[in-house]
């Protein structure tokens, strides 16, 4: 999966990463061989003890560890407490079933007791897989949110600022800020300024397009208001509402309308 740029954020299909430790060569033998019969798992290291298990797990950064907990020198769980944190995904095996408890106070996800078979070994490995699946769409989705979090805003849009209007024999600037109030004139639009009112060859639709809708609001199919210059809303009747404007021009607001415009005031 890639993110909206095309960058690479992806899910990796790859082999899961394996380290098996233990005192027994035959033991390790045993579990490599389990392993070696599942295409997904790759075995990177093998180690005899704590010590070997501790420098090999900080080098490779394996996904799965299936660790012997009665080792000379270094224990399992000593090995755990060695390790900096992030973690892999452990499987205990030991011959003794009085460290059960101990393993899972540890978050081991399982506990092979020896000896076992290869039904059980298989169970124990379904589950670490469950498990380092479900990580992995779990470090994707932080991945993703913090990307999505990093992207830039987009820039604000461009709205009109001023118009151009052409008369007979001359065109006028006129400031967007200077409009009072806008009315539709078939493929006309007439621009009321103060004492003044330009005819504009634009339909309402395309206008109100280009003008930013914070200032500029649509109170009915034929008037759009600078928001800036509404003095008061008055009531007319139970359910109709009238803006009027600084200038003193009343204008009704279309049912439909009264919430925006009343939201932006």
């Amino acid at each position: 999966m890639k993110d909206g740029t095309g960058n690479g954020l992806q899910v990796e299909q790859r082999h899961l990463r394996a380290i098996v430790v233990d005192d027994e060569p035959l033991a390790r033998e045993g579990i490599r061989l389990l392993l070696q019969a599942d295409t997904d798992v790759e075995v990177v290291r093998e180690c005899a003890n704590g010590r070997e298990a501790v420098a090999a797990i900080t080098a490779e950064k394996p996904d799965l560890v299936f660790l012997d907990v009665q080792m000379p020198e270094m224990d399992g769980f000593e090995v755990l407490r060695a390790l900096k944190e992030p973690l892999p995904a452990v499987v205990f095996v030991t011959a003794w079933d009085r460290y059960a408890l101990k393993a899972f106070e540890v978050h081991a996800l399982d506990y092979l007791l020896k000896p076992f078979d290869d039904e059980r070994f298989r169970d124990a490995l379904v589950r670490a897989k469950s498990h380092l699946k479900l990580a992995r769409v779990s470090e994707l989705s932080r991945k993703l949110i913090t990307l999505l979090e990093a992207q830039p805003a987009p820039p604000p849009r461009d709205y009109l600022s001023r118009l151009a209007i052409k008369d007979v024999g001359r065109v006028v600037f006129l400031n967007v800020d200077e409009i009072d109030w806008i009315e539709a004139a078939d493929y006309y639009v007439q621009l009321h300024a103060g004492a003044k009112v330009y005819l504009h060859r634009e339909t309402m639709q395309s206008l109100e397009e280009k003008l930013d809708p914070r200032r500029f609001l649509r109170i009915h199919r034929s008037a759009i208001v600078n928001c800036s210059r509404v003095k008061e809303l008055r009531s007319q009747g139970r359910r109709d509402v009238s803006v009027v404007l600084l200038g003193g021009e009343e204008l009704r607001v279309a049912r439909s309308c009264r919430d925006k415009l009343e939201s932006l005031l």
